[in-house]
């Protein structure tokens, strides 16, 4: 049996990702999973929701996506998994909505995030693994 493994990754946030490599290593070679690395370049509306469209001009989307996709091939080159069994994706979006989204259409059997720790924003605003937990139709590993 093969099992799919999606790996939501924030291109920016490095220290995220080097927590879930050997959670995603290991769990890749149980069944020669395939591993989907999925990472979500957010829209302008959600831009312009944190306040960054008054910080002066916006890269282009196309920009924004061929920088966010180079960084994620970088980020899934460094995993010990055979590259016949990685898959990069790149969306435009909700995080958390991109990464249900995927998640249905790969059929995955487990996704892997990192999480940062809850502080005060997170317990009023929500945070993506919350709700990725909460909505996801498969297992759901959330690494601290």
């Amino acid at each position: 049996m093969t099992r799919t493994i999606l790996v939501p990754i924030d291109v920016s946030e490095s220290d995220l990702t080097q927590r879930v490599v050997s959670h995603v290593e290991s769990q890749a070679h149980i069944d020669d999973a395939r591993v989907h690395f999925l990472t979500v370049v957010p829209s302008f509306p959600y831009y312009a929701s944190l306040g960054l469209a008054q910080s002066g001009q916006l890269p282009s989307m196309d920009d924004l996506q061929r920088e966010a996709i180079s960084k994620l091939k970088e980020i899934a080159a460094q995993f010990q998994i055979p590259d016949d069994r990685k898959q990069t994706h790149i969306a435009e979006g909700s995080p958390k909505d991109k990464i249900l989204e995927l998640a249905t259409t790969l059929s995955a059997d487990l996704i892997i995030l990192a999480s940062h720790r809850p502080d005060m924003s997170t317990w009023l605003l929500g945070s993506n693994a919350a709700a990725v937990v909460r909505h996801a139709k498969c297992s759901v590993l959330v690494v601290r």
